[in-house]
């Protein structure tokens, strides 16, 4: 349902703890963001900023240390607060001795598919990421962009309503970046939500309809690509978005010391 809030932090925290002589890291400070449906959300920010771990923390895989999360109105916890969601993580983990079409057959029955809707599943995702033709090659035969095209396939094996997607274009050419945009514009056409973290900054300025950008933990702006200051005169070789970012990150960091 459009304008339905499917995904709040509300003051969320986490910090890991060093080892015995280390520095305790606080990866999320104070962290409150809201993401409604039909909306796509790019996060920006440098290594470190806690673009990864607000992922992960969305997802279950590490517990915040205060605050409240919520995935369609539920704590991460609940699995019926995954139905429904793709995923695809920074560093994908495949199995190297199965072939795609393997793959995709295992997610699409774990997510519920019969063997039936599993077969036209899989034909349709291996045709959208242009795979088709390596359909039954092992993956341990695959380059490092034909493995990231298999791990999209694989988030998105059930048409899923919610697609969290973590740098995405990492290892495609430039065809491979476009297949992700056409996905990414398709979703936001059906009304379906993205939330995903770039630092391919002109990708996020063309397709988001909302840019967050962290720095050190805190989310330090949240704002529309139209709003977007235009560029100066002095800097007409960086786009509107990467000229905001760095005078943000600079400023924030002035701020903070």
């Amino acid at each position: 349902m459009k304008n339905e809030t499917l995904i709040s932090f509300r003051g969320v925290s986490k910090t890991y703890k060093g080892d015995f002589l280390g520095k305790a890291n606080t990866a999320l400070h104070d962290l409150s963001l809201e993401i409604k449906a039909g909306e796509i959300l790019g996060i920006i920010g440098r290594n470190g900023a806690g673009k990864s771990t607000t992922l992960k923390i969305l997802l279950g895989f590490i517990r915040h240390d205060s605050g409240e999360v919520c995935l369609k109105g539920l704590p991460p916890s609940e699995p019926a607060a995954h139905e429904q969601l793709g995923y695809l993580p920074e560093s994908p983990c495949l199995y190297e001795n199965l072939t795609v079409t393997e793959q995709l057959k295992f997610a699409a029955r774990v997510s519920g598919l019969s063997a039936k809707e599993a077969k036209g599943a899989i034909k349709r995702v291996l045709d959208r990421m242009d795979l088709a033709q390596a359909a039954n090659i092992p993956l341990r035969k695959f380059s490092k962009g034909m493995t990231q095209r298999a791990a999209i396939a694989f988030a998105l094996i059930h048409e899923p309503d919610i697609l969290i997607l973590d740098e995405p274009m990492s290892g495609l050419d430039p065809l491979g970046c476009q297949l992700v945009v056409d996905i990414v514009h398709d979703y936001h056409q059906q009304g379906k939500t993205v939330l995903f973290c770039s630092h391919i900054l002109s990708d996020v300025e063309r397709i988001c309809t909302r840019i967050g950008i962290m720095n050190r933990g805190r989310l330090v702006a949240d704002m529309r690509p139209e709003a977007l200051p235009p560029t100066a005169e002095s800097s007409t070789d960086k786009s509107p978005l990467e000229s905001f970012f760095l005078t943000t990150i600079a400023h924030d960091r002035e701020e903070k010391g």
